[in-house]
């Protein structure tokens, strides 16, 4: 059964046919008997190509193709793509060859020859060798008049610069294009927490700060950076200051309430003020009941009033805002307490239920991506799959938080 790409090659097939039969026709009526015999190579080629692609023989078919086709303005789209075609089935080296022989042309378009060249630094990328693209992107920056071209060029290097951690560098390019494409200050914003953790890790705590203020200039909304300034907060003694950003979270996005935790609770006890930290954690109940949330509250009630405490506080919690989450910590909990009573072993129906929270919980994922479904425990800040910043966030619903 023909795949996607077979299914473009097809449909590339029949373009060129289509061409080559309208451009042979047009000749024809000029010069009918010079073109005669070369227009009738030119058709056996083609079908022979056609007959290749149709018993998905597609390199063959794809030769042939080539082979039929001289490079003229005429089928210059059509020779790039081919080339987009090699690069999305991952053969990068032949869309690289396609794109360089047209790069030998000189009688070429400057418009063509740029737009060439862009299709080129994107097969070197797809090869990995980031020099080359590099060196193709910044000639283009340097010497192209199309704003369009330049803009491309710039959205490539970015790129490219942000698979190599260069984030200076990649700030640097983008810095220009920051106050007419406000989406790019995202990307931006993680950069500069990524710098941030560089000078965090060579002891460099000011510079550190200097990049995450900056970032949260970029985007107000950064839950990354407001992070690392609370954690910077915490190591130089300021637990305070350090509550006060963490407060700010939900504000800035109240699915992330969970990923702060954390953070909020070890200010909270290094500041001796586990009250407060109660306080903060109904106050955060009010505006999201969140299974984490919920259960760290629990262990405060059962760490100061006892078990039973916890069990009626929990129990409370989960007939508004039920998860699974939350019920298999209300098992662990009724398990404790009969245990505490003196039964010599639990209830089977509580370890039953225990058995099926703990199969529902094994291996699924507590972090999703909102851009493209990525799922993983840990928080990432970059989605591996995608590679959207930002975009990773705790699962919500009852299997969820």
């Amino acid at each position: 059964m023909l795949d996607a790409a077979l299914l473009g090659l097809l449909l590339v097939a029949i373009a060129i046919g289509y061409g080559l039969g309208y451009r042979q026709a047009g000749r024809r009526r000029h010069r009918p008997n010079s073109l005669a015999a070369s227009s009738q190579a030119l058709s056996r080629d083609y079908f022979v190509g056609l007959n290749y692609l149709l018993n998905e023989q597609p390199d063959e078919a794809i030769n042939t193709f080539i082979n039929v086709l001289a490079v003229n303005s005429d089928t210059v789209d059509t020779h790039i793509a081919l080339g987009k075609l090699f690069r999305a089935r991952g053969e990068a080296d032949k869309a690289v060859s396609i794109h360089q022989n047209l790069l030998a042309r000189p009688a070429l378009s400057q418009h063509t020859n740029e737009q060439i060249q862009l299709e080129l630094a994107r097969d070197f990328m797809a090869l990995g060798v980031h020099d080359r693209a590099q060196g193709l992107l910044t000639t283009l920056l340097e010497h192209s008049s199309d704003e369009h071209h330049r803009y491309t060029a710039k959205q490539l290097l970015v790129d490219l610069l942000e698979r190599e951690k260069a984030w200076q560098q990649a700030l640097d390019v983008i810095q220009p294009l920051l106050k007419q494409h406000p989406k790019m200050r995202r990307p931006a914003a993680h950069w500069l927490c990524e710098l941030a953790l560089e000078k965090i890790n060579e002891g460099s705590r000011a510079l550190a700060k200097k990049h995450l203020k900056k970032a949260l200039q970029l985007d107000d909304n950064c839950v990354r950076a407001t992070l690392l300034l609370a954690e910077l907060e915490v190591d130089n003694g300021h637990y305070a200051r350090a509550i006060e950003r963490l407060d700010n979270i939900p504000r800035q996005e109240i699915t992330h309430v969970p990923t702060m935790l954390p953070a909020l609770k070890h200010a909270y006890l290094r500041n001796n003020d586990e009250m407060g930290f109660e306080t903060h954690l109904y106050r955060l109940l009010e505006q999201t009941p969140y299974t984490s949330t919920i259960i760290e509250l629990g262990q405060l009630v059962h760490q100061r009033d006892g078990v039973d405490k916890a069990i009626e506080l929990i129990g409370d919690r989960l007939r508004a805002t039920p998860s699974l989450g939350g019920l298999d910590y209300l098992i662990d909990l009724y398990i404790e307490s009969q245990r505490l009573s003196g039964k010599p072993s639990p209830d089977t129906r509580l370890l039953l239920l225990k058995h099926h929270t703990n199969a529902l919980l094994l291996n699924r994922p507590s972090h999703r991506c909102q851009h493209c479904g990525f799922t993983s425990d840990a928080l990432q800040w970059q989605c591996p799959s995608c590679r959207y910043w930002g975009t990773i966030k705790p699962i919500i619903g009852v299997e969820g938080e």
